[in-house]
C-alpha cells in the first residue's frame, strides 16, 4: 500500500499516453506523473515539458530507481514489457502495465511469479473493465435482461491499414516484438472483457491464418471457445477486409433475447427482448483509461480493488496463445 500520492514514473512516452492513460496519471486525486523516460532523450524531454512533467529521462533503470517515483507504468510495446515490469517490482515498485500484459502467456507467468515474490502489485490497462458501457452490459447480463445467456458471437472486420503500403511493417504487425498480430493488439479488448463478464474461457479451438502475405503476424483468426461457467462462444477476426466490411460487433444471445455492443466504436447498446428493444447510449469519454485508472490507484492506497489484475489479463494471455498456436507452431 502506498501512503499518501501515487508519483507515477512513465517508461515509454508513445502515442498511447498522449490522451488515452498520460492525462488521467495527473487529473486523478492523490495521483502525479514525476518522471517519463523514452530513449530518445529529446522526445523524452518535449513530452516532460508538453504535459508539465518535472523530470525525463532515456535510461529506464534511472527513472525505476529515483526515489521520487513509488508506481511505474510501462507503455512500451510488448517486447518490453516483462523485463521492465520486474525490474520494478524487485525495486519495491507497483506497476501498471500496457496490454496485452505479454508477447506470452509464459512471460505473464514470469511477471506474477516476481509480484508473489515481492509482494508488488502488477495491473495492466485492459480498461474496459472500468468504462461505464461495458460496465452496463454486464449489468444487463447479471439482470437476467436477456434470460441464461447460451452464447456470445465476436465478428471484428477492418482492412489493411494504409501504412502498409510502405516497406516498414508497424510493430503491432511484428510477433516479435508484440507477440501475435492485431489480434494481440484489439481482439485481447474482447476476450479480456468476456473473461471479466463470463469468467474464465477454458477449451478452445481455433485457427490462424495469413492469408494476404503482406506482413509475418496472422490477419485471420477463427475460434470457437466454452467459458468454464458453460457459456459457449464463437469469434472472427480478419483484417484484410474491404472498407465496406467494416464490422465490431460482439453479440451475446440469452434464452429470452440479446444485446448487441461494439469493443472499440461506442455504438449505442442495444438490448432486445421480450419487453422490445431499447438503446442505451454510450458516450466515448475524452481519457478512455481514466475510469480504471483512478480504481488501480483506490487499490495502491489501500482503499479499494482493481478490476484488471496481473491474475486476469494473464489468462487473455493463454486465450490468446492458444488461438493462435496452429500458425506459430506455439506449445
Amino acid at each position: 500500500m502506498i501512503v499518501g500520492d501515487v508519483k507515477w514514473g512513465l517508461i515509454g512516452c508513445g502515442n498511447v499516453t498522449e490522451v488515452k492513460s498520460g492525462p488521467p496519471l495527473q487529473m486523478t486525486p492523490h495521483s502525479s506523473l514525476v518522471a517519463v523516460m523514452r530513449r530518445d532523450s529529446k522526445l523524452a524531454e518535449d513530452y516532460a515539458r508538453r504535459h508539465h512533467v518535472p523530470k525525463w529521462y532515456s535510461n529506464a533503470d534511472e527513472l525505476i530507481n529515483d526515489p521520487e517515483v513509488n508506481a511505474v507504468y510501462v507503455a512500451t510495446p510488448p517486447y518490453a514489457h516483462r523485463d521492465y515490469a520486474i525490474k520494478a517490482m524487485l525495486a519495491g515498485k507497483p506497476v501498471y502495465v500496457e496490454k496485452p500484459m505479454g508477447r506470452t502467456y509464459a512471460e505473464c507467468l514470469e511477471m506474477l511469479k516476481v509480484s508473489e515474490e515481492t509482494g508488488m502489485p502488477i495491473y495492466i490497462a485492459y480498461y474496459r473493465r472500468a468504462l461505464p458501457g461495458f460496465l452496463k452490459v454486464k449489468e444487463l447480463v447479471e439482470c437476467d435482461a436477456v434470460g441464461s445467456v447460451r452464447m456470445v458471437n465476436v465478428r471484428f472486420y477492418r482492412p489493411m491499414k494504409d501504412d502498409l503500403q510502405g516497406n516498414i511493417v508497424p510493430w503491432r504487425l511484428r510477433p516479435e516484438i508484440a507477440g501475435g498480430g492485431l489480434l494481440f493488439d484489439l481482439a485481447a479488448h474482447t476476450l479480456d472483457y468476456l473473461d471479466y463478464v463470463f469468467g474464465s474461457i477454458g477449451n478452445i479451438k481455433a485457427n490462424a491464418f495469413n492469408q494476404a502475405s503482406r506482413y509475418p503476424a496472422e490477419d485471420l483468426v477463427l475460434a470457437n471457445w466454452q467459458h468454464e461457467c458453460g457459456i459457449a462462444g464463437t469469434g472472427a477476426w480478419c483484417f484484410t477486409t474491404s472498407e465496406k466490411n467494416i464490422l465490431d460487433e460482439v453479440e451475446i444471445i440469452g434464452d429470452q433475447g440479446k444485446i448487441i455492443f461494439s469493443t472499440f466504436e461506442f455504438n449505442p447498446i442495444v438490448l432486445e427482448n421480450n419487453q422490445g428493444r431499447q438503446e442505451f447510449p454510450f458516450e466515448r469519454p475524452p481519457h478512455v483509461q481514466s475510469f480504471l485508472m483512478a480504481k488501480i490507484i483506490s487499490s495502491l492506497r489501500g482503499q479499494g480493488e482493481s478490476p484488471s489484475t496481473g491474475k486476469s489479463a494473464a489468462r487473455t494471455n493463454r486465450v490468446l496463445d492458444e488461438m493462435v498456436k496452429t500458425y506459430y507452431r506455439k506449445d
